[in-house]
Formats: C-alpha cells, sequence, structure tokens
C-alpha cells in the first residue's frame, strides 16, 4: 500500500534500554503531533513513541471528497505502522482519531495491545428514535458546516475557546491561542471535508467489531463529546472500561496532561503485569489467541475485517 502524504511527517522516540509496547500517539482534527508535547516526558521513559501528523493541507488527491473516510485513515494508520515494523502497540487516539483506531484494531488486531480512546465519538449526532445521545441535534451541525464554509477564520475563533473550556481556568485560557493556529493551519476546504466526516458520520457499528481491550478516556465538561456518548460505548464493546477526566473542553492532553500521562502509565503497567504473568506461566507472548471479528461495514460498503 502506498503510504500518503497525510503520515509524512512520523518520527520515533527510542528509549535505551525499553522494553515496554511501543506507545502509537494519533491527534484529533486540527491539531499536529505537537499536541502530545506535555504528556511525553511522562512516558519516553521505558517506551518506544511514534508520532505523526495527519495532513490537513490541500494535497495532490485535491478536493476528491472521497478520500475522507475513517476507512481510509484507518488504512493510513496501518501502513504506517507496518512501515516502522510496530506491532502489539498501545494507541491513544484523540478525538477522530479514537474511531480510526477502533476500525484499525478490527482489521489488523495484531497491530494492537490496547487502545485509549481519548474524547472519542462515534456519532455526534442525537437519535431519538434509537434512544442515543450524541450531544448535537441535526440542524446545529449543518449551521456549524454553514458556518464553515462562509468564513472558516472567524468559526475557528469561535470554536475553539468554546472546544477548550478557555474559561475555565488559566491552563485551558493558555491553550486557546496556540490551537487556533494550529486549526487555521489546515486548509480550508479539506478542514470542511473532513468536518462533514466527522460531524454526519456514524461509526456506531465498528464499536462491534473492536477485539482489542479499550479504556474510554471521557472528559467530565467535554461539549463535544460527553460522558454518556463514552458510557454508550462501553455498553455496546466487548471489553472497555471508562474513565473520567475532572477537566473541562475536548482536549485534556493539553489542559490535564498529567491526568492523561496517568491514565497511560496505567495501561502500560497492566500489560507488564500481564506479559509477566505469560511468561512465568510458560504462554510465549505471540501465542496469545486473537479473536475473529464479524463482518461489518462501516463509511457505507468499507468492511472492518481484512
Amino acid at each position: 500500500m502506498r503510504m500518503r502524504r497525510w503520515c509524512a511527517n512520523a518520527r520515533e522516540l527510542v528509549v535505551a534500554g525499553g522494553e515496554g509496547p511501543t506507545v502509537v500517539l494519533a491527534h484529533g482534527y486540527g491539531m499536529d503531533q505537537a499536541s502530545w508535547d506535555k504528556i511525553l516526558p511522562s512516558i519516553t521513559k521505558a517506551n518506544k513513541v511514534v508520532l505523526f501528523d495527519w495532513d490537513f493541507t490541500a494535497g495532490a488527491e485535491g478536493d476528491d471528497e472521497a478520500r475522507y473516510t475513517f476507512g481510509r485513515f484507518a488504512d493510513d494508520l496501518i501502513a504506517l505502522m507496518d512501515e516502522r515494523e510496530v506491532s502489539g502497540a498501545v494507541l491513544v487516539g484523540h478525538s477522530m482519531s479514537a474511531m480510526v483506531g477502533c476500525i484499525a484494531a478490527a482489521r489488523r488486531p495484531d497491530l494492537f495491545a490496547h487502545l485509549l480512546l481519548l474524547c472519542a465519538s462515534p456519532r455526534y449526532i442525537n437519535s431519538e428514535e434509537e434512544g442515543y445521545v450524541g450531544g448535537f441535534d441535526e440542524a446545529s451541525i449543518h449551521a456549524m458546516l454553514g458556518a464553515m464554509e462562509s468564513d472558516f477564520q472567524a468559526w475557528v475563533k469561535g470554536f475553539v475557546p468554546n472546544a477548550t473550556g478557555g474559561a475555565a481556568n488559566d491552563m485551558a485560557a493558555a491553550t486557546v491561542e496556540p490551537l487556533e493556529r494550529s486549526f487555521l493551519a489546515m486548509d480550508p476546504a479539506v478542514a470542511l471535508g473532513m468536518a462533514r466526516m466527522i460531524f454526519l458520520g456514524d461509526q456506531r457499528p465498528a464499536l462491534d467489531a473492536v477485539p482489542t481491550p479499550c479504556t474510554i478516556a471521557a472528559v467530565r465538561h467535554d461539549f463535544a463529546a460527553p460522558p454518556v456518548v463514552a458510557e454508550y460505548m462501553e455498553r455496546r464493546m466487548t471489553n472497555a472500561a471508562v474513565e473520567i477526566i475532572e477537566s473541562v473542553g475536548h482536549f485534556p492532553q493539553l489542559v490535564a496532561p498529567q491526568r492523561v500521562a496517568d491514565m497511560l502509565d496505567n495501561v502500560l503497567l497492566r500489560l507488564r503485569h500481564e506479559v509477566a504473568s505469560h511468561v512465568q506461566d510458560g504462554v510465549e507472548e505471540g501465542d496469545a489467541h486473537v479473536p475473529v471479528t464479524a463482518d461489518v461495514e462501516i463509511d457505507g460498503a468499507i468492511d472492518v475485517t481484512t
């Protein structure tokens, strides 16, 4: 599979003597790998870390909106990990990358030992007939997309302070300006196409097919992905647990970085204990059984299995 530009800036932080699983950090919409800077000092002590940038600028593929599917992002993630020879990794997927990680794990379970899904949402639009609460009605989403199309810069200036909880405290306020710069670095046409993918899409069927253990990290006061969405995901997934971050906004790695780092450290510690237990029981790490997932179609005719 040809690696597209979207993963062109991948880099590895290799720890001498580190024996833990590789940590793959996948940032969300409008961000880049610098969004993880506050948690890197904690996790690079014993683990190799892979970071990369999704490409939110206009590239060779132009404005073809057919490229904006979670399935295609998942394929890129799989290709990146294969290229770097990474398997059995812990993926930290923020926002849109959380669902990208779910689809990638369903397609290639061997690549992932655990998913830390940060501010995840499979569906942002409420569905009264199904009793599903995503946080937004459809009219609000279309109004937001219209505002983006009309004046992208003005939309960013309104959206980012709200999404960061910038009025909550000094740390939240300090994230507004750099995050606005990151959002404004996106090509407006690309930003709009991806926003349609994210906010109009429905990735709930993907949840049924994820075989990998998951930690779903929800921020208590996140208007974009409220805790009720995390609770829905936990009920629908095979092996998932919700943890609540007592903070504000949609970007806890910026506003509550120590809490995110602690959650990741706990995941890595559990995995080390599991490996040690397998060794004591005489089970080779590579002998672990990988469950077979059922066929599920997502993004319209995209099969999450291989």
